[in-house]
């Protein structure tokens, strides 16, 4: 969490002292069509799910409080320099939402790439890339729908201490776990894998969002 939190703070630092903190932070104009929803609405079945098929008997209470930490660290950096930085570049250049949502859910999704210094498996990396884009663009459209990254923050600080908490450990998997919401949580990251990828061929290019200033 420590490294994280550091590397939130530090973007936090470097956004303000380009004078970017009020339009990164700060409302946006809330452009979106309802069908949008889906994506964001997966997400929240996932936590959800996960939540429920957890074991808190095997948790004490600080291990919660700092997987909660660790996921606000998460939340708020990953989504500073994807959705916030990152969104706000791609409109400040005049490019499409289109691009503006495809380009930054891409670098979201390359993040996990590095896992393969560390000596995970190819296959495990291209399934994690292909999640994590997934899941970036469901960001995009929960921040676009509400008009707020705060909004992406919440919901993306929610996900990863949900999956955590199921699966018995920051390092551990839950594709092996069975039952009702496990099954659930499992049919939901699925199908918002697959609403992705139909999303960018959606998303019109006419609804682009005003670019910061």
């Amino acid at each position: 969490m420590l490294p994280i939190g550091i590397g939130a703070v530090a973007l936090v630092g470097f956004t303000a002292s380009i004078g970017r903190l009020r339009s990164v932070f700060g409302r946006q104009p809330a452009v979106g069509r309802p069908w949008m929803w889906i994506g964001p609405g997966l997400v929240l079945i996932a936590v959800v799910s996960h939540a429920a098929a957890t074991d808190w008997s095997t948790w004490q209470p600080e291990q919660i409080l700092l997987l909660a930490l660790l996921g606000v660290c998460v939340g708020l950096a990953e989504e500073l320099a994807t959705r916030g930085r990152a969104v706000q570049m791609a409109r400040g250049a005049g490019h499409s939402e289109r691009f503006v949502m495809v380009a930054s859910s891409l670098l979201f999704a390359l993040m996990p790439v590095t896992n393969v210094l560390s000596g995970m498996k190819l296959s495990t990396v291209f399934l994690t890339v292909v999640y994590t884009f997934g899941f970036s663009v469901c960001m995009y459209l929960v921040m676009r729908l509400t008009g707020t990254i705060w909004s992406a923050i919440v919901l993306h600080a929610l996900t990863d201490p949900a999956t955590f908490l199921a699966s018995g450990g920051v390092d551990e998997a839950v594709t092996h776990h069975t039952g009702g919401w496990s099954v659930l949580a499992s049919a939901a990251t699925i199908l918002m894998i697959v609403f992705s990828l139909v999303a960018v061929f959606l998303v019109r290019e006419d609804r682009r969002a005003p670019a910061h200033v």
